[in-house]
């Protein structure tokens, strides 16, 4: 730790009151702050390898059971809850899972691009994952035990899957305090190592990060500074004469600087960005784009001076209380042939083994139906892709799915039977969080997984 950030911590806790300071919520955020950074202290990664995480967040509920469907002697149970909402069975896309065989499933038919990836091991399903505050019967359920908060709620399961902790309220995510961790290997960089495509979001704020926000189109520049014309130039030496000014005032002295160093980021990130890249297929669709800008950065990592990376993208609209089927033969198509397309150009751009992908959506949706439309349920199934994924595989345990089965909450509302936590805890894993330091940024993964284990959390990463 610098002797001027002790200089500035110092500084900003000395002119907080005194009640402040006494208040249990600083109190714990000082703690937290202050264990964060003696393990990075302890812990400061040496990484000669670049990685990036990238998470594809789909919020409303995407209703994954339409996604990743049985087929077989299974079809019947399937067909038999879905009602209306079941898809043909000669419509699905066979694959064959390596560790499931005994199991026929069969993908959504406008997932032709994800099939692919997945029949060349380069993506798998994680099956049954959700929000758990533990792990969760049908008894726990209907005591009220241990059950996350706002169960079946849009924003506090969003909250929960980007924070990975469903039983209190956080203002942190999970990827930010990974950051927290892992950032000084990015020490020559002026720009975040985590990275939204899609404004802000909880999943990438730390202690310490908070993310870089740019659109699809890149960072949004200064009006009027260094933009070439007269007044342009004059504007430019005007605000670098006023941030070069020394303030008493910790507040003017902490803006100052935080100008100063966006401005410094926004230069550098726009002239890594200006990188080539080989051409991709990705389309103009809003998620091909925001893809793009994500291969535009790791494409300039080398001038960006970055080892590490965290991006995050967001695709909405999947709150499909109405008309399921119609609504996702237009959307799961975007998905997976934005997938497809994605994975050819980190290939094509020789780093496909460094990049991996992982979807993410607050809860799955009811089985059952409530007139050709799902409602807001549990478990879900989620996918994670890249050249460093053990693919071709389910992992977690696909559920029954009869109405009534020992996870059914009622309507087909599955208790997840894999956590955020331990898809969390591997995919950290592999981006270098040491799994003594796990705790750190998943607070409950004692609660799924022995950190003293050789084994991963659930084994969908590769060393």
């Amino acid at each position: 730790m610098s002797k001027a950030n002790n200089v500035n911590r110092r500084d900003f806790i000395g002119q907080m009151s005194c009640a402040a300071v006494g208040s249990t919520s600083l109190l714990s955020t000082l703690t937290n702050f202050l264990l964060t950074n003696s393990a990075v202290a302890q812990n400061a990664p040496n990484f000669t390898d670049y990685r990036a995480l990238i998470c594809l967040f789909l919020p409303g509920g995407n209703d994954s059971f339409n996604m990743l469907v049985p087929r077989g002697s299974a079809y019947n149970e399937y067909s038999t809850v879905r009602q209306d909402l079941a898809l043909p069975e000669a419509s699905l896309l066979p694959i064959t899972p390596i560790n499931t065989a005994s199991r026929p499933l069969g993908l959504h038919p406008g997932m032709t691009g994800m099939k692919s990836l997945f029949d060349d091991s380069k993506l798998s399903f994680i099956a049954n994952v959700g929000s758990l505050v533990r792990p969760t019967t049908l008894a726990d359920f209907n005591n009220n035990a241990s059950i996350p908060y706002g169960i079946f709620s849009h924003s506090d399961q969003q909250e929960q899957w980007q924070s990975s902790i469903p039983d209190v309220r956080s203002g942190i995510g999970w990827a930010g305090k990974a950051a927290d961790l892992l950032v000084s290997a990015n020490q020559s960089s002026n720009v975040s190592m985590n990275i939204s495509i899609s404004g802000n979001n909880l999943f990438q704020v730390g202690n310490q990060v908070v993310p870089y926000t740019v659109n699809a189109n890149g960072a949004v520049a200064l009006k009027g500074y260094g933009e070439g014309g007269t007044f342009d130039s004059i504007r430019k030496t005007a605000i670098d004469n006023q941030l070069a000014q020394s303030y008493d005032n910790v507040l003017e002295r902490t803006y100052s600087r935080m100008k100063r160093n966006s401005l410094d980021a926004y230069t550098q990130f726009k002239t890594a960005t200006d990188t080539p890249i080989p051409i991709d297929t990705l389309g103009n669709t809003g998620l091909g784009n925001s893809l793009r800008q994500v291969a535009k950065v790791i494409a300039g990592r080398t001038s960006l001076g970055v080892k590490r990376q965290i991006f995050y993208v967001q695709w909405g609209g999947w709150d499909f209380h109405d008309n399921v089927v119609n609504n996702m033969s237009n959307m799961i198509p975007v998905v997976s042939n934005a997938m497809k397309s994605f994975y050819d150009l980190m290939t094509s751009m020789g780093v496909q083994n460094n990049v991996t992908l992982f979807s993410a959506s607050e809860f799955g949706r009811s089985l059952t139906s409530n007139a050709q439309g799902s409602d807001h349920a549990w478990g879900g199934h989620q996918f994670v892709m890249g050249g460093a994924v053990n693919g071709k595989r389910i992992y977690g345990a696909y559920p029954d799915l009869y109405q009534g089965n020992s996870l059914d909450t009622g309507r087909g509302r599955i208790i997840p039977t894999t956590s955020v936590d331990q898809l969390a805890a591997e995919l950290a894993i592999w981006l270098g969080v040491s799994k003594s330091d796990l705790p750190l940024v998943l607070p409950n993964i004692s609660r799924f997984y022995d950190i003293n284990s050789t084994a991963n959390p659930l084994g969908f990463m590769m060393a």
